[in-house]
């Protein structure tokens, strides 16, 4: 009798031990089947996702070419634009650098070098270049000058702007109508000396007059007046590399 209870409580400990296990199987069955479904619908919205990007990409296919075609272009455009700026400035680096050293014995007050924008200016005091009221270059001004040109020679794509300044101290004589009369005849005997005297090619040189009208000191002082008379050399690296990039439109459109 004894041995048969036992059994009987054995066989419910059993039935209960199953019974949980069946449950627990039941209840992964059903977190299974959630998961399946969940991943079935993930699934069917994936592949609705992945139609409508196969429309899109049969449809605006030749759009997004032409979209990346472009892009391309314009990265390649800016590329070139700063190659060019690069170029540019070492350029105008060097010019400075050489034009320091070989005038680097002549008095800083009375010729500076400098870079503005995208230009280099030398300065030259006109009391190294001419006799007062006058436009004839003097004997000491042909070393300055000829130290200038042999520079520029050594840079084709340089162009050369040459001009004359005044104080505004009116003159009026025989040889000169007024300050722009004096401005631009001072500008034109450099531009002649560097070309007859020191080659340089007459298509890169242009001659101009400021009279008194852009200053670099105050007119009211001697020391002011003194600093405005001047000659500039203005070297300007040429630019037709940047026009023609500019004048490509279909490469930033």
């Amino acid at each position: 009798m004894n041995k048969i209870i036992t059994l009987v409580i054995a066989a419910a400990l059993l039935s209960s031990c199953e019974n949980q296990k069946v449950a627990l199987l039941e209840s992964q069955v059903e977190q299974l089947e959630s998961q399946i479904e969940h991943t079935q619908e993930s699934n069917s919205s994936l592949l609705d996702r992945l139609s409508d990007l196969s429309v899109i990409n049969q449809t605006e296919a030749k759009s997004i070419q032409s979209s990346l075609e472009s892009l391309g272009k314009q990265n390649e455009y800016i590329q070139n634009l700063t190659t060019k700026i690069h170029e540019k400035d070492s350029i105008n680096f060097a010019l400075v650098n050489n034009l320091k050293r070989s005038l680097v014995d002549i008095a800083d007050e009375d010729i500076q070098i400098e870079v503005r924008g995208s230009a280099v200016y030398v300065s030259i005091a006109d009391q190294l270049l001419f006799q007062s009221a006058s436009a004839q270059i003097s004997r000491k001004a042909t070393v300055i000058l000829q130290k200038v040109a042999t520079v520029i020679n050594d840079h084709n794509a340089v162009n050369v702007l040459i001009e004359g300044h005044t104080d505004n101290i009116p003159i009026s004589n025989k040889s000169f109508t007024d300050n722009w009369d004096l401005s631009v005849q001072r500008a034109t005997a450099v531009v002649r000396i560097l070309q007859n005297e020191y080659n340089l090619d007459p298509s890169r040189l242009t001659a101009a007059g400021r009279s008194f009208y852009m200053p670099r000191a105050d007119n009211e002082t001697p020391q002011g007046r003194s600093k405005n008379r001047r000659t500039e050399i203005i070297l300007t690296p040429k630019l037709d590399q940047f026009f023609e990039l500019l004048e490509a439109p279909e490469l930033v459109g």
